[in-house]
C-alpha cells in the first residue's frame, strides 16, 4: 500500500511535460457526475485551447445505442487537487456531433442568458450555500447515527464541536482545502442543523462561473467521499420527520442592487420572483416538496413570501441590506439537488429580462 501511495503521488513534472486532464460532465439524471482522463502534451490553463472529446452517451442515458457519440466541449479549467502539479480538472458541457446541445445540457441556455447585454451589464453575483448529507455506504444511513436508530434531537449539531455532535469533519476539511487548491471561490463551511449534514458556500461568483464552480466543487466532494468510503447525498429531505432538509440557498445581487438606492431594485426583483413562483419551484430541484413544508426553516412550497431576516420565508433580505439600503437577497427555495446553471440563470432572467 505504501508503494501504491507513492505511485499515486508521483510528481510528473520531474520526468515529463505531459499532463493529465480530467474531463468532467453531467450525466443523464441531471445530477450524476461523470469523468474520464486524457494525456495532453503540456500545461493548459485556457479552456479554449483544450481539445473537444467524446463519450458513449448510451451508457449515461443521453444517447441511443445506434447513435451514441456525445461531444464534450471544455468550458472551465481548475487545478487538480488529486493529481496536483500541472494536472487539471476540466468542466465540460455536452453536444451532438452536429453541434447542438443535448437535452440535459443546461449550461448552454444559461450561457445565453448570462451573455445577454442587459444581464452582462448588471454583473450578477451569486453566493450559493450547498448543503449535503454524509451517509454510511453499507447501510445508507447518516454518518454518526446509530444504525437503524436516531440520535438526540436537533439543537447541538449546528456548527457543533465534539465527537458526539460533528460527524465527518475530516471529509469536510479535506474538501474545503481541495476546493481552494483547485481555484474554486469557496467562501466557507459549517456543520448543519441535522447531524451528519454539512454545508459549503461558493461565491461571490459572477454569472455562469457560479454554476461551473458548484459543479466542480460537487465533483471534488464526490471524489473525496469515494476515497473515504462514505456516500454524499444531495437529497433535499434524506430523513423524513422532525429533521431539517437540505437546500442550496442562492444569494444574489446585481450592480444596481449594490449601488445606493439598491433596496428599491431588490424589492422590484422580489416582486417579479413572486409572480413567477410556480415556474421557479418547478425548476428548483426534484423532491423539494418534501423539504418546503413551512417547517424546519422553510416556507410552504405553494406560497411565496419574503421578509427581513426571516428564514421561514421564500426570500430573505438581510438586516445589513435593509440598514444600508443596498446589497443582496437570498432565495431560500432551491433544493440541495438543484442544477446551479438552471437556478442562477433563471433568477437573472426573471429579475433582469422578464417584463411582467
Amino acid at each position: 500500500m505504501a508503494l501504491l501511495q507513492d505511485l499515486i503521488s508521483l510528481n510528473l513534472s520531474d520526468s515529463t511535460e505531459k499532463i493529465i486532464a480530467e474531463y468532467i460532465w453531467i450525466g443523464g439524471s441531471g445530477l450524476d457526475m461523470r469523468s474520464k482522463a486524457r494525456t495532453l502534451s503540456g500545461p493548459v490553463s485556457d479552456s479554449r485551447k483544450l481539445p473537444k472529446w467524446n463519450y458513449d452517451g448510451s451508457s449515461t442515458g443521453q444517447a441511443p445505442g445506434d447513435d451514441s457519440e456525445v461531444i464534450l466541449y471544455p468550458q472551465a479549467v481548475f487545478k487538480d487537487p488529486f493529481r496536483r502539479g500541472n494536472n487539471i480538472l476540466v468542466m465540460c458541457d455536452a453536444y451532438t456531433p452536429g453541434g447542438g446541445p443535448i437535452p440535459t445540457n443546461k449550461r448552454f441556455n444559461a450561457a445565453k442568458i448570462f451573455s445577454h447585454p442587459d444581464v452582462a451589464a448588471e454583473v450578477p453575483w451569486y453566493g450559493i450555500e450547498q448543503e449535503y448529507t454524509l451517509l454510511r455506504k453499507d447501510v445508507n444511513w447518516p454518518l454518526g447515527w446509530p444504525v437503524g436508530g436516531f440520535p438526540g434531537p436537533q439543537g447541538p449539531y449546528y456548527c457543533g464541536v465534539g465527537a458526539d455532535k460533528a460527524f465527518g469533519r475530516d471529509i469536510v476539511d479535506a474538501h474545503y482545502k481541495a476546493c481552494l487548491y483547485a481555484g474554486i471561490n469557496i467562501s466557507g463551511i459549517n456543520g448543519e442543523v441535522m447531524p451528519g449534514q454539512w454545508e459549503f458556500q461558493v461565491g461571490p461568483a459572477v454569472g455562469i462561473s457560479a454554476g461551473d464552480e458548484i459543479w466542480v466543487a460537487r465533483y471534488i466532494l464526490e471524489r473525496i467521499t469515494e476515497i473515504a468510503g462514505v456516500v454524499v447525498s444531495f437529497d433535499p429531505k434524506p430523513i423524513p420527520g422532525d429533521w431539517n432538509g437540505a437546500g442550496a440557498h442562492t444569494n444574489y445581487s446585481t450592480k444596481s442592487m449594490r449601488e445606493d438606492g439598491g433596496i428599491d431594485v431588490i424589492k422590484k426583483a422580489i416582486e417579479k420572483l413572486g409572480l413567477r413562483h410556480k415556474e421557479h419551484i418547478s425548476a428548483y430541484g426534484e423532491g423539494n416538496e418534501r423539504r418546503l413544508t413551512g417547517h424546519h426553516e422553510t416556507a410552504d412550497i405553494n406560497t411565496f413570501s419574503w421578509g427581513v431576516a426571516n428564514r421561514g420565508a421564500s426570500v430573505r433580505v438581510g438586516r445589513d441590506t435593509e440598514k444600508d439600503g443596498k446589497g443582496y437577497f437570498e432565495d431560500r427555495r432551491p433544493a440541495s439537488n438543484m442544477d446551479p446553471y438552471v437556478v442562477t440563470s433563471m433568477i437573472a432572467e426573471t429579475t433582469i429580462l422578464w417584463k411582467p
